[in-house]
């Protein structure tokens, strides 16, 4: 009999091909690191049952070719483009991912305006539409803790990949491709306000969410909660950081 969930009745963590939860990659993968516990238990405060959890936590992994449908198409088209810069395309790309059905290109962030400027203007490629830029901290990926996600889409072409740079929390520069996408302005300085994340040649780098004068990236993993008192009428709820402590 088959389940509902689609697994046959394998233990999700062993199947890979089961329908569980979309974060399972196996033994796959490049891991950052062990995830004990959940919600940051450790000391038997922890009442849900998952207090005994041990998870490696891993990023996708380098594919190898073929990688299937358009891909391998715009891999070619891309490092054949770069290539005729004099620029070697091992130098620019770090590592390409195929995961989940999606692309995505890893760049070494001195590369990235190059690399944007020729998905943009080569025939082939034209990716002409940036939708923004997004940050993750990954505190365990030691080195490159600091990830910048662009997501381009090619309306001539009806396709879509993933560019990711990478750098360290004590350098956290990236270059800015502003003059590339001009509508990434405003996703630099979000990404910047939130974490921290430094957009080289922005042409007005400063705070878009949080108070000019505030102290921190509050979407770094390692900011601290803070808050303020709720209120309730006979009752009140300290600030989550004042709050019993599960850790």
């Amino acid at each position: 009999m088959t389940e509902a969930n689609g697994s046959n009745g394998v233990n999700p963590d062993k199947d890979l091909n089961a329908e569980n939860l979309p974060g399972r990659r196996g033994d796959q993968g490049e891991p950052i690191r062990v995830q004990r516990g959940m919600f940051g238990a450790n000391n038997g405060g922890d009442t849900t049952g998952y207090g005994g959890l041990v998870r490696p936590v891993r990023l996708p992994g380098e594919a190898t070719r073929p990688y299937g449908g358009w891909f391998d198409e715009v891999a070619d088209e891309l490092e054949g483009a770069l290539e005729e810069q004099s620029l070697l395309p091992e130098n620019a790309i770090e590592k390409t991912v195929v995961d989940r059905g999606e692309l995505t290109f890893h760049i070494a962030r001195e590369h990235l305006p190059r690399v944007a400027r020729t998905l943009r203007d080569d025939p082939a490629l034209r990716f002409e539409l940036c939708t923004g830029v997004s940050g993750v901290h990954f505190p365990g990926d030691k080195g490159r803790e600091l990830h910048a996600v662009y997501h381009l889409r090619s309306i001539t072409h009806g396709r879509v990949l993933r560019l990711e740079v990478s750098a360290p929390d004590d350098d956290p520069h990236i270059p800015s491709i502003v003059d590339v996408y001009p509508t990434n302005d405003w996703h630099e300085r979000e990404t910047y306000d939130f974490f921290g994340l430094i957009f080289d040649g922005h042409p007005a780098l400063t705070r878009i969410m949080m108070p000019d004068d505030w102290q921190g990236f509050p979407q770094r993993k390692d900011y601290p909660l803070g808050g303020i008192p709720v209120e309730y009428k006979g009752a009140q709820i300290p600030a989550p950081d004042q709050r019993r402590s599960y850790s």
